[in-house]
């Protein structure tokens, strides 16, 4: 133990909040939560200890240099910051969400005159309604396809204010009936609203609510003889009564409640959550835990309440669980705080609440035994892909971390470099980067590289060691360039340059997909049906629609700009402004400073600049 962990362990406060195990380089190995800091964090280092930790904790305590922590008013405070610092770090000794960086939810934009409803993975306090997470995208587009059926909403990013015509036209959706138009003001503000409120209703799982408020509506436009509004209404309802149908869980389910099957597997474990609103259920979803290592179960399902509750977007007033957890009493308290009002947590031994916890239980064992599956097979030719590229190049050992670099342009304009990640032959979209080209003229594929490669790896180099930016731009065990000899060779010369003389590189040509290391010009040819051959091509593939992609976006957005794009002072709302009064670039050259001013927004300084960028 060093001076400095001796010194933070004497120091450590008597009262509730979130500790972090750090290495020598500063990196998280565990986060863990307390009612008392003192007395928890000194456990893991106290000798004859009756309370034992998990084997997979145990092995990291030798690796501790030094304990960081927060302190919290409360444990619910303290159940909250432990879930968003695993998301954050993901040390490698938690019970951790598999992949739940990329978890989607369904965001109602509440704060604008015309609410949109999008699919995000961000949550930031807005004052946005948020539903999910949902295990899948697909989940998410299925439910907003549903949504959008019933209630047309309006997908557009535009600024759209009640009383005021956005467009002169509306887009397509508007004319096949999923948008209702309000850029046209073709419906009003109370209207959408209204409609909005029931998309709530129906994400919440309140369809009968929602199908009683149409059915009113359709004998209301019924008596008003508006015989299409009702035929519309009456429509909706049968959808909805459609959707209960399927979704029809149990009859004695009445109650709002979450039901968590859960399964295991060694290291891995899944939970199936069934979310039941008013005898319906709204989702099926399984979520994927890894890390477990040696643990018991206990502890892996309630890492999962932690975690996903944690940034839920609705929590139920019960929660069936298949076992007891040891901190059940704080969990509950921390649900209930977040929901605003009591939260149980239950683990039924009998009747239609155990029959549905092993029906939840039975799904997560089938998900995970076909996870596990179909990740053995593609574990075992990523292996020998590995292991037969590093053969190939002459590496010590496989490469577990790979880059992949490609250069896209047309005719010199709008250059733009890709860097993807391969990690244990997997893609790492999250750790994408894509690069516009600052200082290359003209179409020059040798400096476009060695611009990408510099500004890459000094960013890895100028990050302060154990900091968060140096874990998101850490060193790969192989540099793959899309291009020959050449391209290897300028890529050589900057990681020389750069003093990381012992990275390997490699040039990928396109032609016979031939391997080129730098300073010969004998290529290494790999087998056809070689699997290392597939995944370098699958590396260079995904580089090139990754950089293609990019440099179409530019493409596009040069090709549409206009003068307005290029005045002074002038953002989006002014332009819209501009061209509201004056159509086009032509009238406005023709109009004077008065009557430039006399737009809302423009002040008789800003139109004297505009008339003087217009000029000839």
């Amino acid at each position: 133990m060093t001076p400095q962990l001796q010194a933070t362990l004497a120091k450590l406060p008597d009262r509730p909040g979130v500790y972090l195990m750090k290495d020598a380089k500063g990196r998280v190995l565990y986060v863990g939560k307390a009612q008392s800091l003192r007395s928890r964090v000194r456990q893991y280092w106290q000798a004859g200890r009756g309370n034992a930790q998990p084997l997979r904790i145990e092995s990291s305590i030798d690796r501790v240099a030094e304990v960081d922590y927060t302190l919290t008013d409360t444990v619910s405070e303290a159940l909250l910051l432990e879930g968003t610092l695993i998301k954050r770090f993901q040390p490698r000794f938690n019970v951790r969400l598999k992949d739940d960086k990329s978890y989607p939810y369904i965001k109602i934009t509440l704060g604008d005159d015309f609410p949109r409803i999008e699919r995000t993975r961000k949550l930031p306090a807005d004052g946005s309604r948020y539903f999910g997470p949902y295990a899948s995208a697909s989940s998410v587009d299925e439910a907003m396809n549903l949504i959008r059926r019933l209630f047309p909403f309006r997908t557009c990013t535009i600024d759209i204010k009640d009383g005021v015509r956005a467009l002169p036209r509306p887009c397509l959706l508007y004319h096949i009936k999923r948008c209702q138009g309000p850029c046209i003001e073709a419906i009003g503000t109370d209207d959408y609203r209204r409609d909005i409120d029931q998309v709530v209703l129906f994400l919440e799982g309140r369809q009968e609510q929602v199908a009683r408020a149409l059915r009113k509506d359709m004998e209301a436009a019924s008596e008003r003889l508006d015989f299409e509004r009702a035929a519309a209404m009456r429509d909706k309802v049968r959808a909805i009564e459609r959707t209960m149908e399927s979704q029809k869980m149990a009859a004695f389910a009445r109650a709002d409640q979450d039901v968590l099957g859960f399964a295991r597997s060694g290291g891995e474990a899944a939970v199936q959550l069934f979310a039941i609103r008013e005898g319906t259920t709204i989702g099926r979803d399984v979520f994927l835990l890894e890390n477990l290592g040696e643990g018991p179960d206990e502890e892996a399902l309630s890492a999962f309440v932690k975690q996903y509750y944690a940034t839920a977007g609705s929590i139920p007033p019960r929660v069936l669980l298949p076992m007891a957890l040891p901190d059940a009493a704080e969990l509950a308290l921390f649900l209930g705080e977040r929901r605003g009002r009591k939260v149980t947590l239950t683990v039924p031994q009998r009747g239609e609440g155990r029959q549905l916890l092993e029906l939840a239980a039975r799904n997560a064992g089938e998900t995970l035994s076909r996870e596990q599956t179909r990740w053995l097979a593609d574990h075992g030719k990523t292996l020998a892909a590995l292991e037969e590229l590093a053969d190939a190049l002459g590496l010590a050992a496989p490469p577990t971390r790979i880059e992949c670099y490609d250069i896209s342009t047309i005719q010199g304009t709008n250059t733009v470099g890709s860097m993807v990640v391969f990690e244990d032959g997997r893609p790492r979209s999250g750790e994408y980067r894509r690069f516009r080209i600052r200082t290359v003229k003209g179409t020059d594929d040798f400096a476009s590289h060695r611009e990408v490669l510099r500004r890459r790896f000094n960013r890895a180099l100028s990050s302060e060691e154990g900091s968060a930016e140096e874990l998101r731009w850490r060193l790969p065990d192989l540099v793959v360039i899309d291009g020959g000899i050449g391209q290897a060779n300028a890529a050589r010369g900057v990681l020389d340059e750069l003093g990381l003389h012992d990275m390997p590189v490699v040039g990928l040509a396109k032609e016979r997909e031939e391997l080129f290391l730098p300073g010969t010009s004998v290529p290494i040819v790999l087998a056809a049906t070689s699997q290392a051959l597939y995944l370098v091509q699958r590396l260079r593939d995904e580089a090139h629609r990754f950089a293609i992609t990019y440099h179409r976006s530019l493409r596009a957005k040069a090709q549409t700009r206009s003068v307005f794009d290029d005045l002074p002072g002038i953002g989006p709302a002014r332009k819209r402004a501009l061209l509201r009064v004056f159509g086009s670039a032509r009238q406005m050259r023709a109009a004077t400073v008065e009557e430039l001013a006399s737009v809302p927004g423009i002040s008789v300084a800003l139109a004297e600049r505009i008339k003087a960028t217009l000029e000839p």
